[in-house]
């Protein structure tokens, strides 16, 4: 997962980790098959002190509240402080010293999107407002966190996803834009996504309908249109399109199911259907709509592989 500039210093890996990242180099349909994983489990016997958080390796339940996970990521900063004292004043103002998941995030976003006509404190006001207004996009943030745990291998703790991942980042702007965009703040909303493409290098339409438990892996070059709609717990990894054919007006760019997984690089042009739990296999193509359970691949992307057994689709 690619880090912001800014990031604080990269960790190793464990060796599960590792293992894991060789699959995804190695062996595409393994790295598929990982990312549908309900839990990401880590070896106690694995300590995870070389790296992070000693804690993190218990496994945190579908249902946990927001409070779990921030009580959680409390606890890795101090943990992290520890480690690295010359780290203790990024944590204390990134984590610590806030009240809520709430209030961190807006912080984050705000001292990330701002600029020298729109102030970190403008931009702290309309988020936070958003994020404690909304209870949908509460549950969103939470559940894309989750997903990164679980999903990512390279994520070794929820706050390192929290400060460092600029997809989820990019993706938790996107989400307020989005309501200021079906508010009729237009302005603002285009705004907050010029921002987030030049911080970021991720350009989400503020109108793009975006589900829960999303994970944008690395994120750069990411492209996703206006009247583009993602379902829940989709995977997207770097320098994704899913944009319109330059033919049509309206409704003009890709609706993706629930569960899918997009390669990198893999462009979706057009009004089309991509299934729930189909995988877009990298540098694809697709033009045509793809079955749900099917995997597909190549320029023009072509069905290589049809799963008809939704309860074994939903394993994969």
């Amino acid at each position: 997962m690619a880090a912001s500039i800014d990031n604080s210093t990269n960790h190793g890996r464990n060796f599960k980790a590792d293992s894991h990242c060789r699959c995804q180099i190695s062996n595409f349909c393994r790295y598929m098959k990982m990312c549908k994983l309900s839990f990401r489990r880590i070896d106690s016997s694995n300590s995870m002190c070389q790296y992070g958080f000693k804690d993190s390796s218990k496994v945190i339940p579908q249902e946990c509240s927001e409070d779990d996970i921030w009580q959680t990521m409390q606890e890795e900063a101090k943990f992290y402080t520890k480690q690295e004292p010359i780290l203790s004043k990024y944590y204390c103002s990134s984590i610590l010293s806030h009240k809520s998941l709430e209030t961190a995030l807006a912080n984050q976003l705000a001292i990330k999107l701002c600029r020298v006509n729109l102030s970190r404190e403008a931009l702290y006001d309309i988020f936070l407002k958003a994020l404690v207004e909304d209870g949908n996009i509460q549950r969103a943030i939470v559940d894309d966190l989750k997903a990164v745990r679980e999903r990512d291998p390279a994520c070794i703790s929820y706050v390192h996803c929290f400060l460092s991942f600029k997809g989820y980042l990019a993706l938790q702007a996107h989400r307020v834009a989005h309501k200021l965009w079906i508010n009729g703040r237009i302005a603002l909303a285009i705004l907050i996504q010029n921002q987030v493409s030049e911080v970021f290098a991720v350009d989400i339409h503020p109108g793009a309908k975006i589900g829960h438990g999303i994970v944008i892996d690395h994120a750069t070059g990411i492209v996703i249109g206006e009247t583009a709609v993602i379902g829940n717990r989709v995977t997207i990894l770097h320098d994704v399109t899913l944009g319109g054919t330059g033919k049509v007006q309206g409704d003009r760019h890709p609706k993706i199911g629930d569960e899918v997984l997009i390669g990198t690089g893999a462009k979706i042009l057009g009004n089309i259907k991509i299934g729930e739990n189909a995988k877009i296999g990298a540098g694809s193509i697709v033009l045509k709509e793809i079955p749900a359970g099917a995997t597909a691949v190549g320029n023009p992307a072509r069905v290589v592989g049809l799963s008809r057994d939704k309860s074994k689709r939903a394993l994969l």
